[in-house]
């Protein structure tokens, strides 16, 4: 049931209806049972790796909580224990937890990797053993990947790690737990929601407010209107060019990246926008997951403003407890006897920062494409922070004034190039796809193509271009806007009512007529919802 289809929206009506006219008590019960059916609509057998993850996520948090409750009571109960006594008490306490937390976490990551990993693993480890006249013919399975797991399952995992910390309290009602991870306008393509976060929103009661309903349903048009009208006509010339790359080079290819660059954000960000206007229609704030990524001036400021849920579970989750570790404290002491003191601090967050991204480049599926995708983030970042010191001597040298707006503006521009060379790789096919691809950019010179009418034979008329290019425009001018702190929705609220909605019906009619819908219309899925 995709955001754009008719069905979710009559969907959505109803549920709307129900959410508002029943007991405010009961407005998670409906949102319970909307999000099932919600996710039934994906396969009846899919529901069950949702509830296995839910069931052990639940019960470990429930012991974990308790064991933390019953060595406080018990310490507060023996004060007269002796230093090594409670050192002992604590290790064997931590040592539980650890168990819990291993088996748990373990439990739930072998469901997201066997369903996502076992194919790309069985047939690596095939052709590795036929190189190595190793008779291993592994099987290839009909997988078909649950909707929102990756999503759900490291938001589960947060929730395990975070109770452990002592952060938050263990949930004790299974319904609610089961709406928190279930919870239909996120599941989809997130945000990753933390528990702490989200939960009491979701439980709370919250009664109809016109104002919210219709800032709510602004961010859902914003949303439509850049998956509709942007990222689906995109998705024309960026299709034609990836499926049939051989007959493509240069500035045709590069051009086709490019459109795949907007593609890609339009259509994230759109469905995010979609999710977070539903859910503030019903009281409910979903975090940002996006903040003008396309405004950057560094890759490190790219990933905290593109897919800021993924980025902040994966600091919060692997880069700080890896870089924190005892192993990596220790190597960091090694290296600082080896290399000296520069080199054997930053060494270590280096390894840290590229685990991390390889991790990132992993989630998002199951192929070599995007441990090159997540290697290249990692090692563009560490080389960023490896050569600071350069770079900050350099500009001293050259006198390079680095506040103005000429400055900010060239550094936007390289981490443009730079993320758009990282889409390459999500986008093609597989590793020697994008290998290829990149060749048949940078080999070839080929300008004429903006000028003989090749582009035109990529699936778009004139017309069509310049409904993307104006598109384009409008989003990045809004988004200028709110760049520097204006915020769109309130100051539309606060012009006269004959503005606001001629704005409005503009909006929408610019959706119905210039949003990608062909004779029969068939709603096209969202890029993440794969992942």
């Amino acid at each position: 049931m995709i955001f754009t289809s008719s069905i979710f929206w009559i969907f959505l009506f109803i549920v709307l209806l129900l959410y508002f006219l029943i007991p405010k008590n009961s407005q998670w019960i409906v949102l319970l049972i909307a999000s099932y059916v919600f996710y039934l609509f994906s396969g009846y057998g899919m529901v069950t790796f949702l509830l296995f993850t839910t069931t052990i996520s639940f019960f470990a948090g429930i012991l974990l909580e308790k064991i933390n409750n019953n060595s406080k009571d018990y310490l507060n109960n023996n004060k007269s224990l002796t230093r090594e006594q409670r050192k002992e008490f604590k290790r064997i306490i931590e040592r539980k937890k650890r168990i819990i937390i291993f088996i748990s976490i373990m439990l739930i990551f072998s469901i997201l990797g066997f369903l996502k990993y076992y194919n790309f693993f069985s047939l690596n480890l095939t052709t590795l053993s036929n190189k190595l006249s190793v008779n291993l013919d592994l099987p290839s399975l009909q997988i078909l990947l649950p909707l929102g797991i990756s999503f759900y399952t490291f938001q589960s995992v947060g929730y395990i790690i975070d109770i452990n910390r002592g952060k938050i309290k263990a949930d004790k009602n299974f319904p609610k737990f089961a709406l928190f991870l279930s919870y239909f306008p996120q599941i989809v393509q997130g945000p990753i929601s933390r528990y702490d976060q989200l939960a009491k929103q979701l439980y709370e009661s919250h009664p109809f407010n016109y104002d919210r309903v219709k800032f709510g349903f602004q961010l859902v048009l914003w949303g439509l209107f850049k998956k509709m009208v942007i990222a689906d006509r995109l998705a024309i010339p960026v299709n034609n060019i990836f499926n049939n790359y051989l007959e493509y080079e240069g500035f045709s290819i590069f051009v086709g990246v490019l459109f795949f660059s907007f593609q890609m954000y339009c259509d994230f960000s759109g469905g995010i926008d979609i999710a977070r206007g539903i859910s503030e229609v019903m009281g409910i704030n979903l975090v940002e997951n996006f903040q003008r990524p396309f405004f950057s001036s560094s890759i490190d400021e790219y990933w905290r403003r593109w897919h800021i849920t993924l980025g902040s579970w994966m600091r919060e989750y692997v880069f700080y407890p890896l870089s924190l570790s005892k192993a990596f404290t220790k190597l960091g002491r090694s290296l600082r006897k080896t290399f000296g003191n520069y080199l054997g601090k930053i060494l270590p967050t280096l390894i840290a920062t590229i685990i991390t991204f390889l991790a990132v480049g992993i989630w998002h599926g199951p192929n070599w494409k995007y441990v090159a995708f997540g290697l290249y983030y990692g090692i563009l970042i560490s080389a960023g922070i490896f050569l600071a010191p350069v770079r900050k001597s350099t500009l001293n040298k050259l006198k390079i004034k680095t506040d103005g707006f000429s400055w900010r503006l060239l550094n936007i521009l390289f981490v443009f190039f730079a993320t758009t060379i990282g889409r390459y790789f999500a986008r093609a096919d597989g590793i020697m796809q994008a290998g290829s691809m990149l060749k048949r950019t940078f080999s070839v010179y080929n300008p004429w193509v903006f000028f003989d009418g090749s582009l035109l034979k990529l699936g778009l008329s004139r017309h069509e271009y310049s409904i993307v290019f104006i598109s384009i425009l409008v989003l990045l001018l809004i988004e200028i806007f709110q760049e520097n702190g204006v915020h769109i929705r309130t100051t539309i609220a606060k012009q006269n009512l004959l503005f606001r909605w001629s704005l409005y019906l503009a909006a929408i009619f610019t959706v119905l007529i210039f949003g990608i819908y062909g004779p029969e219309y068939v709603a096209t899925d969202f890029i993440y919802q794969g992942f």
